[in-house]
């Protein structure tokens, strides 16, 4: 038995070979959920399959402390920034907050209502079965109103497992997390409004083991278009989502080779056979190293949370949008666009 006191030392991705051949076995073949866990999460997926042949899992952070945590704001007045404040006092050491700045930067989770939103955008039908992992969302019911009614087939680990199965686990935010974790791996597409660590797991995970597609919001871009999307049609809306999403939807070679946090993208432990390659993806990598030499020392330096660079246009190709579980006729949401 082997206890772990910490997780992450953020190891290097550039580590010699057996050391790194070593950590892909760790990462992805020695650890296991222990045996309850896993047996209750194959319930899980087997009881979704039984709805859906194919469906969604979302990752949905919208806790009320991560909110705080973040500074973002969300339109809900004096009440809102009162009690997020009350929360974020209990971080002593947090710079005074910026919530424009912040969500200018993309670094604010999309709501429940955005990332509906955005899935409707892509081209996922109202009928599609959507998975919904989550702790304790803002606002409760409120704040998910608006994501049931554009997906109304909603489910999550509550409604899909008895209280009696969920009992020797619903004391454990760990072990809640745990099943939700084996549900989003095992859906078809896997979605997150945020690119927390849980997330980044699941995308490197799935990119290993054979490869389905994780979409993560390109909030950067996002934010802007939700702010406007009163003065446009939803066809205008749901093409401009469609453009910035490129590069975003999880194709398997989305990444760049060697780039990003090793969890997210662990091109290291995946192999590819010699002579396999096609010329356009040798000049693909051929440019890709050069444009890797030229980046400064200056741009590989950690920096402040406010001064942060665009991870996602320093790591994403651009890529076409992949085919997914996706009907391609834009659905009527022109409710979501009145005042």
């Amino acid at each position: 038995a082997v206890e772990l006191t910490k997780f992450d030392y953020r190891l290097s991705n550039r580590l010699e070979t057996d050391l790194q051949k070593l950590r892909c076995r760790v990462n992805y073949q020695a650890l296991r959920f222990t045996d309850s866990i896993l047996e209750l999460g194959k319930i899980l997926v087997e009881r979704m399959r039984m709805k859906a042949k194919q469906f969604i899992a979302l990752h949905l952070r919208f806790e009320p402390d991560m909110l705080a945590f973040s500074g973002c704001y969300y339109g809900g007045g004096e009440k809102e920034r009162g009690e997020l404040g009350a929360i974020r006092k209990r971080w002593k050491t947090l710079h005074v907050s910026n919530p424009e700045k912040v969500r200018r930067h993309g670094r604010c989770p999309l709501t429940p209502e955005e990332v509906g939103l955005m899935l409707r955008a892509l081209g996922f039908g109202s009928d599609v079965h959507i998975y919904v992992a989550s702790g304790e969302v803002y606002r409760g019911e409120e704040t998910l109103a608006p994501l049931k009614a554009l997906f109304p087939n909603f489910h999550s680990k509550e409604t899909i497992a008895t209280e009696e199965e969920l009992a020797p686990f619903s004391l454990f935010s760990g072990r809640m997390a745990a099943l939700d974790y084996i549900v989003c791996d095992e859906s078809d597409v896997f979605v997150t409004n945020n690119n927390g660590n849980m997330a980044r797991i699941l995308a490197g995970r799935r990119r290993y083991f054979g490869h389905k597609p994780t979409i993560r919001p390109n909030a950067k871009k996002l934010y802007k278009l939700f702010l406007d999307r009163n003065n446009m049609t939803w066809d205008e809306f749901a093409s401009k989502v469609r453009t910035y999403q490129i590069g975003f939807m999880g194709e398997p070679k989305e990444v760049k080779p060697a780039k990003g946090e090793f969890h997210e993208n662990p091109d290291s432990c995946i192999c590819q056979a010699n002579g396999l390659k096609t010329p356009q993806e040798d000049d693909e990598n051929s440019k890709e190293r050069k444009e890797g030499a030229e980046v400064s020392d200056e741009q590989q330096q950690p920096q402040p949370l406010e001064e942060d660079p665009d991870w996602t246009d320093i790591f994403y190709l651009d890529k076409e949008l992949p085919d997914v579980i996706t009907k391609q006729e834009h659905p009527e949401v022109e409710g979501f666009f009145s005042d």
